[in-house]
């Protein structure tokens, strides 16, 4: 596919989400936010939905969180314009609540239509709804600023995934976002393994199970519980992504 076929395929992804109302988040929506970015980027992030601001401008991250994701880019320097950045849902969430399950399923396809037409080398995770889409049954504070195989059913089966924290809950704690930094300086890292892997082809494993459609019953990412361990620091590779 090339990048003008990629560019109009994920546009078209984009009309849909704006006219779908397959769940009743529609209901409440100013827009709909399909997410943005780089058509031919090896790394796509993806969060859990839209909050305030992003339901106003209809673009993904762009309030508070969204400044420190750039913040977090930006630490191992990278641009916003060079990666693609989705979230699990494309409607705000009434008060920000959790995304319930059927909200979840019913944006699935998009995502992993996007997925499929952007064929990224490495998906990296914001918060247990979107890792729970890669990475079924994990607790995120046991799988933070680690990375595995995404699972084949989530739409990027030749890719790593790599979790971190959701930036709204750094917001909260600053033990929270000291984490997110420390394991920002892994996602250059994870993308040479991703690529690696990809020249490699996938490993030979037995069949999972179908990736989770919702997370578990624990709080929202805001009330995610600060790291269990304290912010390591280190040297890394800073690894452009073109």
């Amino acid at each position: 596919m090339t990048s003008a076929e990629r560019r109009a395929a994920l546009d078209a992804v984009a009309a849909e989400v704006a006219a779908c109302k397959r769940c009743r988040l529609h209901e409440g929506r100013t827009n709909a936010v399909p997410g943005e970015g780089n058509a031919d980027t090896e790394v796509v992030f993806v969060g859990e939905g839209p909050g305030f601001h992003e339901d106003r401008l209809g673009r993904p991250f762009v309030g508070q969180a969204g400044a420190l994701l750039d913040k977090l880019l930006g630490s191992v320097c990278w641009k916003r314009d060079e990666v693609f950045i989705a979230n699990v849902v494309k409607c705000r969430p009434p008060d920000n609540r959790d995304p319930e399950p059927e909200e979840i399923a019913a944006c699935a396809p998009y995502l992993m239509r996007q997925l499929e037409i952007l064929d990224p080398a490495l998906v990296v995770t914001l918060g247990r709804f979107s890792m729970a889409r890669f990475n079924p049954g994990a607790k995120i504070s046991q799988v933070h600023g680690t990375s595995q195989p995404a699972h084949p059913g989530s739409g990027a089966p030749k890719a790593m995934a790599f979790f971190m924290y959701h930036p709204a809950a750094a917001l909260r704690s600053s033990q929270v976002e000291a984490q997110c930094y420390a394991d920002m300086k892994g996602v250059p890292e994870a993308l040479t393994a991703a690529r690696t892997m990809r020249a490699a082809g996938p490993p030979e494993m037995e069949a999972p199970a179908e990736p989770d459609t919702a997370a578990d019953t624990a709080p929202v990412e805001a009330a995610e519980p600060a790291a269990e361990e304290a912010a390591q620091s280190g040297p890394t590779s800073q690894l452009g992504l073109f």
